[in-house]
């Protein structure tokens, strides 16, 4: 909805493992950048510009590091490959949410704790930009 309403000038989604039609070509209409799981590379340059607001979908992780999500799918980022990912922001982070935590899911709450781990990390790179 963001693209629909003009509010950012670029929006990039990383590790994205089902693709269907009508969602390619909404991406397309308006201008999302897709990054699917099978082309992503360790240390891959995303040239992101900031202020930059990161929406961390918890979907994006694989079931094995995080059962509790509404939408499971294997071969996704493991929580090391999302560290790393927010730990090589190098513009302003100005805002993040984490979306998709379904605890439900996870009556053990690994996904808690990785979700908590990820916020910790969100929130110490939101301190130092």
């Amino acid at each position: 909805r963001i693209m629909e309403a003009g509010l950012a000038q670029r929006l990039v989604q990383a590790g994205i493992r089902t693709l269907n039609g009508p969602q390619k070509a909404q991406a397309e209409r308006f201008g999302v950048e897709i990054i699917e799981m099978r082309d992503w590379q360790p240390g891959m340059l995303l040239n992101l510009a900031g202020p930059l607001y990161l929406s961390l979908d918890m979907d994006a992780l694989d079931p094995a590091f995080a059962p509790g999500v509404s939408h499971h799918e294997p071969g996704g980022f493991s929580t090391r490959q999302v560290i790393q990912i927010i730990q090589e922001i190098d513009v302003p982070l100005v805002g993040a949410d984490i979306v998709e935590l379904n605890p439900v899911r996870d009556p053990l709450g690994v996904t808690t704790a990785v979700a908590a781990k990820l916020l910790k990390e969100i929130v110490s790179k939101l301190l130092t930009s």
